[in-house]
């Protein structure tokens, strides 16, 4: 009977110092809907049900190939992190790509008329920040190659947002109307041997950042180059003959990192 109690006291004992931790996750995910401009926006929102309260939330912007079910699965990790995420739709009514030559255009255009580009991220934002498990003053953004252009042009137009974290995303400056105040910390993790940043835009970057004082990181991953976090870049690199490819380590590496971001930016 003693080593019974004194099992179940152990057990106990682990219960109360694991605490939430040791709680499973109930990752919860749907389709949403929302617009801007008059366009049908169509994202995908992943919480834990067995979060309490309010949250972080983050956004999470895709790839030129569209909201696919691979940046879906990178809402649902932010979401076991305990973040509520909103994988959004910068294309409109759930548009994708199926070949690069239509990803480019789709996304060349968008850039191109930057003001629609700023109205769809912000329609997310807001849509978002509406979300019954969000702290409305606790958000970041996160994208990946376009997407990753994105979030950082958002913070070089004074979005107000906590950070964000770019993936091997593109460089290039779109400049605001209005001279403006880098609000958010900045996160830029890229593949050394990526094709598509140059030298020169990756000093530029850290010129642009020092200069305006930003809290900023740029890391740069040996051997890693285009869409170094897409298990599947490998394929469509060979299928579509793009120096595109996944790189494990860069992809483990790059998420801790973020990790480590998300708790740091935050803090209360």
């Amino acid at each position: 009977m003693k080593h019974l109690l004194f099992g179940l006291t152990m057990i106990a004992l682990v219960m109360v110092v694991a605490g939430p931790a040791a709680a499973a996750h109930k990752i919860e995910g749907k389709p949403v809907e929302y617009t801007a401009g008059g366009v049908t926006m169509k994202g995908y929102l992943a919480w834990d049900a067995n979060v309490q309260g309010k949250r972080p939330g983050v956004l999470v912007v895709h790839e030129w190939w569209g909201q696919n079910e691979y940046i879906r699965n990178r809402a649902r990790m932010l979401a076991e992190l305990g973040y509520t995420a909103l994988a959004l739709d910068m294309y409109g009514e759930g548009k994708m790509a199926g070949h690069p030559d239509e990803a480019g255009k789709f996304s060349s255009e968008l850039m191109k008329n930057f003001p629609v580009a700023k109205e769809r991220f912000l329609a997310a934002l807001e849509f978002l920040k509406k979300q019954p498990t969000v702290d409305p003053d606790r958000i970041a953004a996160i994208g990946y190659c376009f997407g990753g252009g994105v979030v950082l042009n958002m913070a070089r137009q004074g979005v107000d947002l906590k950070g964000v974290a770019s993936f091997h995303g593109s460089l290039a400056v779109v400049k605001p109307d209005q001279p403006t105040t880098i609000k958010a910390a900045v996160r830029v993790y890229n593949g050394a041997d990526d094709k598509f940043s140059t030298l020169e835009q990756i000093e530029a970057l850290k010129k642009e950042m020092a200069d305006q004082k930003v809290n900023f990181k740029f890391v740069n991953y040996p051997g890693a180059v285009h869409s170094f976090t897409n298990p599947d870049a490998t394929g469509l690199g060979k299928k579509f003959n793009m120096p595109i490819a996944y790189n494990k380590a860069a992809d483990n590496a790059s998420w801790k990192d973020l990790q480590g971001f998300l708790k740091e930016i935050f803090k209360k």
